[in-house]
């Protein structure tokens, strides 16, 4: 259970193989890569959600504190991803530095990230996809565009763009890269014009009081259980939640074995996709919060189309929307490839079915591994609420930046001498402060989103148990 996968074993399966992941990634694909996987459903729907139920106008600031913990941890990724430029991210760092049970547990725990991840835009995209259709004069019913939870049967849009985007996964990487890069710009244009043209129509009086005063968790006389809302507490819990809009940097790592300079390209990747985004990020929230009180996005899964349509720009509604559509299909492919290579690199250490290493013949991708998270994926998007999704992958994400920021702690004792391109600075602070950051954040998260990593953890380590321990390679 405890024994971990040397330096050498792994950098030696990072080498191309005719039958291996092909190099085709640039620095520049790699930092679009990151850039196409953050900026999506935490931006333009879970801002609106941290400000109304927890944070107020004081989102900014959960948008900084989850920022803090990223950077802490994105370091740390950074540093692994120098070191073992190999597919799985977490998943991989782990096995080289706590051993293969812990490494089974995150890369179990990915799912929640990747996989949830993926279907939390979906339903978002759904939602941006109704009201694209209004403009013209249609709509979706909602019975085919909600989950039952919601009054619905089924989310059909939902579905939809988590198969079409895992058709294109199987065509190719180095496709699936392009069409990424195009939504990349549509996406990046489209949060400029809403803070530019936004700054003009801001209203001060919304930002007043910026921290709302504190109200703790209560239950209303409806019944409904509401959080904390206001004060420190209120901006860690919106910080808990639009954590899950930062989760994208770390799938640049699942990419590694397929960059054409791993050493170079990860860091950069990691942390320069990072550091645009916190910076649009602090700028859209502050701009979306001054345009309609905050009070207005209770409950609504599209408050950036909301609050954009009191500036008057009738012409360009139409317009964000396609460009928030854009942005939401290029996370959903990032995060599908993400969780596909996870899985890829678990079964050619034994600890899954070799069903999900096959690479296609022709396209040398894991097409299997697609298929079968195209499915997997669509029945959460098709069937759950996006609240319930966007608190599992947040606790998720949380999880896995808490063990790599842990095991930077154990590489830097165990293997100080290994060759790195990029070092954390400050070590062993940054790692420390990375893993008290992240558990910060995960406290503040509804109880239920504890029990269900309990429940989801439960059935990962069971699953060891019965299959990975029994058919791991390292233990052959």
């Amino acid at each position: 259970m405890w024994k971990r996968k040397s330096l050498d074993i792994l950098l030696s399966e990072a080498d191309e193989s005719e039958k291996g992941l092909k190099r085709t990634l640039s620095s520049r694909a790699l930092v679009a890569l990151g850039i196409g996987a953050i900026i999506g459903a935490g931006l333009f729907s879970l801002t609106g959600i941290a400000a109304a139920d927890h944070a107020g106008p004081a989102v900014t600031l959960s948008f900084v504190l989850a920022a803090v913990g990223c950077a802490f941890a994105g370091l740390c990724y950074a540093e692994f991803a120098s070191m073992i430029p190999v597919a799985g991210s977490a998943y991989t760092y782990s096995y080289a530095t706590m051993g293969e049970f812990v490494a089974w547990i995150i890369g179990w725990d990915l799912v929640l990230e990747y996989a949830l991840g993926a279907a939390t835009v979906g339903v978002s995209w759904g939602s941006y996809l109704n009201k694209l259709l209004a403009q013209f004069g249609m709509s979706i019913p909602p019975e085919f565009s909600s989950a039952p939870a919601e009054g619905g049967i089924i989310n059909l849009p939902a579905i939809f763009i988590v198969c079409l985007l895992s058709l294109l996964l199987i065509r190719g990487t180095k496709e699936s890269a392009f069409v990424n890069n195009i939504l990349v710009v549509m996406k990046l244009t489209v949060v400029i014009i809403f803070i530019i043209l936004g700054w003009q129509y801001i209203n001060p009086d919304y930002h007043v009081p910026y921290i709302p005063e504190y109200v703790p968790a209560h239950v209303t006389e409806t019944g409904e259980k509401v959080g904390e809302f206001g004060g420190m507490s209120g901006i860690a819990a919106g910080a808990g939640l639009v954590f899950f809009a930062f989760i994208g940097f770390d799938a640049v790592s699942t990419a590694a074995q397929e960059a054409k300079n791993p050493q170079k390209g990860m860091p950069i990747g990691i942390l320069g996709s990072l550091a645009i985004c916190t910076i649009l990020y602090v700028l859209f929230s502050y701009v979306m919060t001054g345009l309609v009180p905050y009070t207005v996005f209770k409950g609504d899964a599209s408050p950036a189309a909301t609050a954009f349509a009191v500036t008057g720009y009738n012409f360009l509604q139409t317009g964000l929307i396609v460009a928030i559509l854009a942005g939401y299909t290029s996370v959903i492919l990032v995060m599908l490839m993400g969780q596909s290579r996870v899985f890829y690199s678990m079964s050619k250490d034994g600890l899954l079915p070799t069903f999900f290493g096959d690479i296609h013949k022709k396209f040398r991708t894991p097409w299997k591994t697609n298929i079968f998270f195209m499915v997997f994926v669509s029945i959460f998007a098709g069937f759950v609420p996006i609240k319930d999704l966007g608190h599992m992958v947040s606790i998720g994400t949380l999880f896995a930046f808490s063990l790599v920021c842990l095991g930077i702690l154990i590489m830097r004792k165990k293997m100080p001498n290994a060759e790195r391109s990029f070092r954390v600075p400050l070590v062993p602070f940054v790692p420390i402060a990375g893993i008290a950051v992240c558990f910060y954040l995960m406290y503040a998260l509804p109880a239920e989103s504890w029990l269900r990593l309990l429940v989801w953890m439960a059935i990962g380590v069971s699953l060891y148990f019965i299959y990975g321990k029994k058919n791991s390679k390292l233990n052959d």
